[in-house]
């Protein structure tokens, strides 16, 4: 616990977008403070893989993959409908320089990554363009530092520390971290930031958070950055706005990201976008109610209440889950869904959820269910079509062609398979015990809130209209995200959340 209470920057928030703003802005003298509601920093950050999609960088130049900016912006241009086409620019016009600023820093290393892109089209790059940072080990940090990182979300949940190796966001966070507490930043944990206090001019001067002691207000001479997530886990702002899913099966950690800091922003009159809008992905449901992150299917079939599939189960997470929240007229209830699965692997999910969790507690539950004939799931789970769904499926994997759903079509299909059929995304649910396990519509966060310009200024409307608010700027999921409804790959989160973190630190030294 810092005794200042002035400086010239306040980050609200502690994820990947936040440390990045942070870091940068103490990198050039300007005194930061970061403000964090929880005891943990990271926040679903540091959940994540640590994908960063952040395009014609340095790091994809070394690995000699096709990557660059032209041809992002053909990827982008031919997916986004109706972009805000200068904050595109500025986004792809950051990332390498972004990334190229980190990496001039000893504290930052990134590597290419692996991981196919969500959509196929012009001026896709095969095997992707996403970064990743390297790992990094518990021991080459200062504890205050580790101390600080938020475990793993499978250890998290169970109350227990995180590893000695950190991967992914885990490393992203660290490093940022590091780098920023090395240059004097100042970290501020349990401190609930739920008003911008303005000067008579309408300026953004500072903030004002709840703490265990009582409130406390803190003074920002040059800026107030919020970047402190969306509003996943606030079940009445889902509803008022129409977000599918439930604030239950959010992968943000428990007691993060409900909103108060972008309230805030709107109560000295920033506008909001996009609110309806979220990062989904299907989630194994867990005895206790939470939801897993849950890509990679290698075999099985995802079924509607009648027992019919009704996509591609190898679609891109965020892709799959907007089909699960299809509803109307003749549309059977798809959440939940079941994962009908048969026995190749030893009643193990064959796919990667985050976390999985013990089979034995599952089958207790009801969240699986086992049985010996696909006639008998059917019969107590209620799932008429099932046995015609699987015997239809499997005369597909026979085949080496989906009829239905085209799975196995495109490379991001087969980048997680490893079936030895024609069509390697497509394995036959054929040996008994047979399982199905319940999915829900889960999210990576919202990815609605304060409307932003390209220097992710906060505006007071959408548009050529919207007036800036003097000191007051947005990122991560408590922005409007500039890519819209489409979540283009790994990393875009992530990506977008650090470029406009940079680009308002520039905007404050500007000033």
């Amino acid at each position: 616990m810092s005794t200042d209470s002035s400086f010239d920057v306040i980050v609200v928030g502690s994820g990947g977008g936040a440390l990045t703003a942070a870091y940068l802005a103490q990198k050039q003298g300007l005194r930061t403070v970061v403000v964090e509601k929880t005891g943990y920093c990271g926040g679903t950050s540091a959940y994540s893989g640590g994908a960063c999609w952040l395009p014609g960088s340095q790091v994809q130049q070394r690995a000699n993959i096709s990557d660059s900016t032209d041809g992002a912006r053909e990827f982008l241009g031919a997916l986004l409908v109706d972009p805000d086409t200068t904050k595109v620019e500025a986004f792809l016009a950051e990332a390498p320089r972004l990334v190229e600023t980190l990496e001039a820093d000893d504290a930052f290393v990134f590597e290419w990554l692996p991981f196919p892109e969500y959509y196929d089209g012009p001026g896709r790059v095969p095997w992707g363009r996403s970064i990743q940072p390297a790992n990094i080990k518990r021991a080459e940090l200062p504890e205050d530092v580790a101390a600080l990182v938020r475990p793993p979300v499978e250890l998290d949940r169970a109350g227990l520390p995180g590893r000695n190796t950190l991967s992914g966001g885990q490393s992203l966070i660290a490093r940022l971290l590091l780098a920023f507490t090395r240059d004097g930043g100042t970290v501020l944990t349990g401190h609930a930031v739920d008003v911008i206090t303005t000067d008579e001019s309408g300026r953004a001067t500072g903030v004002e958070a709840a703490t265990t002691d009582g409130r406390v207000t803190l003074l920002a001479d040059k800026g107030v950055i919020v970047a402190s997530g969306g509003f996943e886990h606030n079940p009445a702002w889902r509803e008022q706005h129409g977000v599918p899913g439930s604030s239950a099966w959010s992968m943000a950690p428990d007691g993060t990201n409900t909103g108060e800091p972008i309230a805030a922003a709107v109560a000295i009159g920033a506008a909001t976008d996009l609110l309806d809008q979220g990062w989904f992905c299907p989630g194994l449901e867990h005895p206790d109610g939470h939801g897993s992150f849950t890509l990679g299917f290698r075999s099985g079939v995802i079924v509607d209440a009648s027992g019919n599939r009704y996509a591609n189960e190898c679609l891109p997470y965020d892709r799959f889950g907007k089909e699960m929240a299809k509803a109307g007229a003749g549309v059977p209830r798809r959440i939940p869904s079941w994962f009908v699965f048969d026995n190749r692997e030893g009643g193990a999910l064959p796919a990667i959820a985050m976390p999985e969790g013990n089979r034995a507690d599952h089958l207790a539950a009801g969240t699986w269910v086992e049985a010996p004939t696909l006639e008998e799931l059917a019969t107590r789970l209620g799932l008429t079509d099932l046995v015609a769904t699987v015997e239809r499926f499997n005369g597909f994997c026979e085949t080496g062609v989906d009829e239905d759903f085209g799975r196995g079509a495109d490379e991001y299909d087969t980048f997680f398979a490893g079936g030895d059929g024609p069509n390697k995304a497509l394995v036959g649910v054929v040996q008994g015990p047979f399982t199905a396990a319940r999915f829900v519509l889960s999210d990576l966060g919202t990815k609605g809130g304060i409307v932003t310009d390209e220097a992710g200024r906060a505006l007071t409307s959408a548009g050529a209209d919207g007036a800036v608010i003097p000191g007051l700027y947005a990122t991560s999921n408590s922005a409007a995200n500039a890519f819209g409804a489409f979540y283009p790959g790994p990393g875009a989160p992530l990506g977008t959340a650090m470029v406009f973190a940079s680009l308002a630190v520039q905007d404050i030294l500007a000033r």
